[in-house]
């Protein structure tokens, strides 16, 4: 299967977009935000923490689980923007980050929906003005905007969310 690429949407149309736009800090603790139809942007966070009984593939189960959750409670899902980690702090976080990332772009294949990564240092520069801005710059940038964002997860995720919605995806 090929990569599906995201089709901009013009500003001036955002809230007619035919499906929920989905934005994604990937990891344990999964940071999102979504963008429905009707322009309404919800956000929050998503522990995919493996219980102590649990097998190696459980925290990815639940993560397909929580998608499909995620859609049917939101309505089609027209496009996924992800943060797109290319370091991490330790190997742990490197192979939760892969599995999740793997898991996302399998269940995007398979609906049709196109996804995209963002970098790290994009996403920063375009919510704070320096591309390596810390978390509680992060936070503070999301508050800014009128959000109130739980955590550096959620407030990143907002920050992919409006990125991808002021510059049409990047082309702006």
């Amino acid at each position: 299967m090929s990569h599906n690429q995201i089709e901009p949407v013009p500003a001036r149309q955002e809230h007619s977009c035919p499906g929920s736009i989905l934005a994604l800090d990937l990891g344990t603790q999964t940071g999102w935000a979504l963008r429905t139809s009707d322009g309404l942007i919800t956000s929050g966070t998503a522990s995919f923490r493996n219980g102590r009984f649990d097998g190696g593939g459980m925290r990815y189960l639940r993560f397909t689980n929580w998608l499909g959750e995620l859609e049917r409670l939101s309505g089609p899902i027209a496009a996924i923007w992800f943060e797109e980690v290319r370091r991490h702090a330790g190997t742990d976080a490197a192979h939760v980050y892969g599995g999740l990332m793997a898991t996302l772009t399998a269940w995007a294949e398979l609906r049709g929906v196109p996804y995209q990564g963002v970098p790290v240092g994009t996403i920063k520069k375009h919510a704070t003005g320096k591309g390596n801005a810390n978390k509680a710059a992060m936070i503070a940038a999301a508050r800014t905007r009128g959000y109130s964002p739980a955590d550096d997860n959620e407030a990143d995720a907002i920050a992919i969310l409006l990125w991808a919605i002021e510059t049409d995806g990047g082309v702006a």
